[in-house]
């Protein structure tokens, strides 16, 4: 597992091009994963509060605040300051820095008390976490009776025709435009070779029940090349 440090300089390197690669490589779906996503966070006739983990520059915490109650509050948190430095000027252009907060933290070591927090989110994230498990229960300290974890992440889709057409692209291509477009190649090499590693969903699942999450749920998005788990706390 590549250290928490040098998955944040990593990320900090990356930073001024990451939306537009991201959006490119994913051919704009992960707005629509996003969208999806949110059918299981936003309460819009209730005000919450929210984290979300690994919020980089933003652009998932942002969506949340756009669809949720105006009086909801949302915590970004980030290895990255590069990241969070996007973040806070996209917050700014926006008019949402009342809203939603940006700031350098761990999730193995959330800054918060227990039972803060009525959702928590992770938008394609996870993968990079060095201790995963201690992440999950301290999301889940902070979680609120009945609170709700939804994790969004790149995986490797089952039919074996697509996933060969996903592996090519991903461990070929995204290298070499990623590479060329933001100076850093072996940041986009990293990036495909951490969704390779990462638990197929059964894996996955079993991983958040034995953390201590309950009703526990999977759903693919576009052949299984994104997936998404909820867990909530018992």
């Amino acid at each position: 597992m590549v250290e928490k440090e040098t998955i944040g300089h990593m990320f900090d390197s990356i930073a001024p091009e990451y939306d537009r690669l991201n959006h490119l490589m994913s051919l704009n779906m992960d707005k629509l994963w996003r969208r999806r996503a949110l059918q299981k966070i936003v309460t819009k006739d209730n005000p919450q509060k929210i984290l979300d983990i690994a919020c980089g520059t933003g652009d998932f915490s942002i969506a949340i605040a756009e669809q949720a109650n105006p009086l909801t509050r949302i915590d970004g948190i980030d290895i990255s300051e590069g990241m969070l430095e996007v973040m806070r000027n996209k917050l700014s252009e926006r008019g949402l820095a009342g809203r939603i907060t940006a700031r350098l933290g761990d999730s193995e070591s959330l800054p918060y008390d227990e039972n803060t927090f009525d959702r928590v989110t992770i938008a394609f994230g996870i993968r990079n976490f060095a201790h995963r498990e201690k992440a999950l229960e301290e999301i889940l300290r902070v979680l609120k009776p009945d609170g709700r974890l939804v994790i969004l992440e790149l995986s490797i889709p089952s039919n074996s025709f697509v996933r060969w057409v996903f592996k090519l692209y991903f461990t070929k291509f995204v290298p070499l435009i990623g590479g060329k477009i933001s100076g850093d190649k072996g940041a986009y090499s990293y990036l495909p070779d951490s969704v390779i590693r990462f638990p197929d969903k059964k894996k996955w699942m079993a991983t958040m029940e034995s953390c201590g999450f309950g009703k526990v749920t999977h759903k693919a998005f576009t052949f299984g090349i994104c997936r998404m788990y909820t867990g909530e706390k018992k």
